[in-house]
């Protein structure tokens, strides 16, 4: 079980550490004025601590502040359905105190480690996104420390509103988090799940389904919408609700989250081997971090699914799993950096529902990675003064009487088919070329990628992914660009490699095949 970081989880306790960070931020600007210096904020929890594939070297040079006991869940707003934590709690622990009360986080990921934190200053979605949105949706108020050591209070309807609709997305290029407060669920001990496998006719006839099943009308709509792709023809579909528990059928009880347990994601292939349609009940917290032990199944990567799942190493050792993220990235040498840039693909991408089929198509010819994840989610139109970084749902995408679309998170994770076949086959793989190939269709069609993730775009193909209008503005308002890296300098652009250089060779062994043939 999570159990607290530290003693004195009171409010006073956290106004104490919120005092603290504001006096080293103000006695940061005072030593850079004295200094005539030009370092950049930023917190000090090192780079191998986040989940981000992205390995980033911007705090070697930046003037970092702890914030590292920024850990406690501090209270729950019965009332008002919202509970307010510290940015350094995780998924698992927010849960695991929320779910005895009877509620959870309205946008619950999947993997425990993930901190919230990270998640309001990034981008958060999951199962329950198509009845929620993103994670900023359902934040109430932002804690945050600006680079002159002042602190706000940003809400949607207070003076720095502007703030709340630019921080999500800024990746902590605007201030220093130290406080949260996010809207909550009811829930009840179980959720029943519909697993509907779909195959044949291509990607349109599961494309289909999973439009329908995620614009059902409020008041018949699942709790949670995913679909597991596993192949151009075949997908399950999952939606699950919450049950009472005089509607369970004990005898169809699945506890996933077991230690000798499938990871769930061969489960429910074995469920489209299958062929049938068919019900189970899961416990609420096992089904939340139902991808958690296979980490999705990207743990394949690391240790082959031959061994990993197989049933005496789930049975004598399952219990070990999920490693903890942050420990693998903890001993990456620059060899190892460049083979999760090159050889590996970790890839989360927003776009609108009418583009899946093509999505879907686009990542298997580029990527050849099954299974492909696909999470339907709102995106809210906020209007084009305060929209934020994520660009503005097109009218004619607008969800009809609604001031949102309906997108979807198309999440491709693993090794490309050219890389794992080796020899000369892996030598065609083009990872920068492909990936910019998909970022162009993102672009085309008004979405964007989480920037956890290695991303292939100069200056000018960043703006016109995202709206940096509001972001910019912000920036100058409250000082932000004299105190805290760019978005763009924080996130893009392979910071550990020059992907330009890159895609010059790319480019180069293309020609030179063509003159040999």
């Amino acid at each position: 079980m999570y159990q607290h970081f530290i003693a004195d989880a009171t409010t006073a306790g956290h106004d104490k550490r919120i005092q603290r960070v504001i006096s080293d931020v103000k006695k940061r600007v005072t030593e850079r004025i004295d200094s005539k210096g030009d370092r950049k904020l930023c917190t000090a929890r090192a780079p191998w601590q986040n989940l981000s594939t992205r390995f980033a070297d911007y705090k070697k040079n930046s003037d970092c502040i702890f914030v590292g006991d920024f850990r406690n869940v501090l209270y729950m707003n019965e009332a008002r359905t919202t509970v307010t934590l510290e940015p350094l709690v995780d998924v698992g622990m927010a849960t695991n105190w929320l779910l005895p009360k009877g509620y959870m986080l309205a946008t619950t990921l999947e993997i425990e480690e993930a901190t919230i934190g990270g998640l309001a200053c990034a981008v958060g979605m999951t199962t329950a996104s198509h009845k929620y949105g993103l994670l900023q949706e359902t934040v109430e108020e932002y804690q945050i420390v600006l680079g002159d050591g002042t602190f706000i209070r940003a809400r949607k309807d207070n003076e720095h509103s502007d703030m709340w609709h630019a921080f999500p997305w800024s990746h902590g290029s605007l201030g220093l988090l130290v406080g949260l407060t996010l809207k909550i669920i009811p829930v009840t001990k179980y959720v029943r799940v519909n697993y509907t496998p779909v195959v044949g006719q291509g990607p349109s006839n599961y494309s289909k389904v999973i439009r329908e099943v995620s614009l059902k009308k409020e008041d018949q709509v699942a709790d949670f919408v995913e679909a597991t792709v596993f192949s151009r023809d075949a997908c399950v579909v999952m939606e699950a609700s919450f049950v009472q528990d005089e509607e369970v059928m004990r005898s169809k009880i699945n506890n996933v989250g077991w230690w000798f347990k499938k990871w769930f994601y061969t489960h429910v292939q074995d469920i489209l081997d299958n062929g049938e349609p068919c019900i189970e009940y899961i416990p609420t917290y096992q089904y939340i971090f139902r991808h958690n032990r296979g980490i999705f199944w990207t743990l394949r990567d690391q240790l082959p699914e031959k061994y990993g799942n197989n049933v005496f190493f789930r049975y004598l050792l399952g219990w070990l799993n999920p490693p903890k993220v942050t420990f693998l990235k903890m001993p990456a040498t620059p060899e190892i950096r460049k083979e999760m840039m090159i050889k590996r693909v970790y890839q989360d991408i927003v776009l609108p529902l009418h583009t899946l089929e093509e999505a879907i198509t686009l990542a298997s010819d580029l990527f050849e990675i099954w299974p492909i994840l696909v999470y339907p989610s709102r995106i809210y139109d906020h209007g084009s003064k305060v929209q934020g970084q994520f660009r503005r749902p097109r009218q004619e995408d607008l969800v009809p009487g609604t001031n949102y679309a309906m997108y979807y998170d198309l999440g491709v994770y693993g090794i490309p088919k050219q890389v794992m076949e080796g020899g000369e086959v892996e030598l065609q793989f083009k990872p920068v070329t492909s990936m910019r190939k998909m970022e162009h269709f993102t672009r085309l069609n008004k979405g964007a990628p989480f920037l956890y993730a290695n991303t292939f775009m100069d200056r000018n193909e960043f703006n016109a992914m995202f709206d940096m209008s509001l972001y910019e503005r912000v920036r100058l308002e409250y000082g932000a660009n004299y105190h805290f890296h760019h978005l763009f300098n924080k996130t893009a652009g392979c910071q550990s490699f020059d992907f330009q250089d890159m895609l010059r060779e790319e480019n180069s062994e293309v020609e030179g095949t063509k003159k040999d043939k």
